[in-house]
């Protein structure tokens, strides 16, 4: 394992939720951290109050991803702080429509925040970066596809195929890889019910840590794997 000791990581979404728990797990390895939020500055804030208090170097930059200039500028802006070794596209919009209530606005916003964004982050990164990672965020949905939440399944979907192809465009000096998530939290947005784990082979919730492992490990783990998605869903994706 490489050590995460002063290397600096823009984790895109990283005032909130899972975002939030990978900037204090970056944190407390020992890694500098750029905190992105788009319209979450006092989340982001606090992040960054406690990631200090375990003595983590941090810095707060706010960018609204469905902008394609924001999102361009995003690297460059962190690469004023200190030179970026990693980059964890994590933001993303999650909702509930089928085919028939999915608008063309409902379906842009998907793809400009959950596939472009990380597309145009990930090639500013490899333009200021001499090596480094990149984790793109995914979901067990992105390979096997269905008919909910349309618009991000897709937007997900393409992800996969933008890490795979990302891992060889790249190479030899990023390496690009996936983690597809599956009942890590409940939705923003939806009911927690226990419903959600109920086709879930572990028949259970993923824990905190479990998750932070995950992304440890692909940020310090062998430089020899890129081009991979590691599916943290208690084999949901395989049913």
């Amino acid at each position: 394992m490489e050590s995460l000791k002063g290397k600096t990581i823009l984790i895109t979404g990283a005032a909130r939720r899972l975002g939030r728990l990978f900037a204090l797990a970056c944190g407390r390895a020992g890694a500098n951290v750029v905190i992105h939020h788009g319209h979450s500055e006092k989340e982001a804030l606090d992040v960054q109050a406690e990631l200090a208090s375990f003595h983590a170097q941090s810095w707060v930059l706010s960018a609204d991803l469905s902008n394609a200039e924001s999102v361009s500028s995003l690297i460059a802006q962190a690469s004023q702080l200190a030179p970026l070794d990693a980059l964890v596209n994590n933001a993303a919009i999650f909702e509930n429509l089928s085919l028939q209530d999915t608008t063309l606005e409902g379906w842009q916003n998907h793809l400009a925040i959950n596939l472009t964004a990380p597309f145009l982050l990930s090639q500013a990164f490899a333009k200021h970066a001499t090596h480094g990672r990149i984790v793109n965020l995914l979901d067990w949905r992105a390979l096997r596809p269905g008919a909910d939440h349309f618009p991000y399944t897709i937007s997900k979907a393409a992800l996969a195929s933008l890490t795979k192809s990302l891992a060889v465009a790249l190479a030899p000096a990023i390496q690009v890889n996936g983690l597809a998530l599956g009942a890590i939290l409940p939705p923003a947005n939806e009911s927690a019910s226990e419903k959600i784990i109920e086709s879930v082979p572990a028949q259970r919730w993923a824990e905190a840590g479990e998750v932070e492992d995950a992304l440890i490990f692909l940020l310090s783990g062998p430089a020899y794997l890129t081009g991979e998605i590691i599916h943290l869903d208690g084999g949901r994706h395989l049913i």
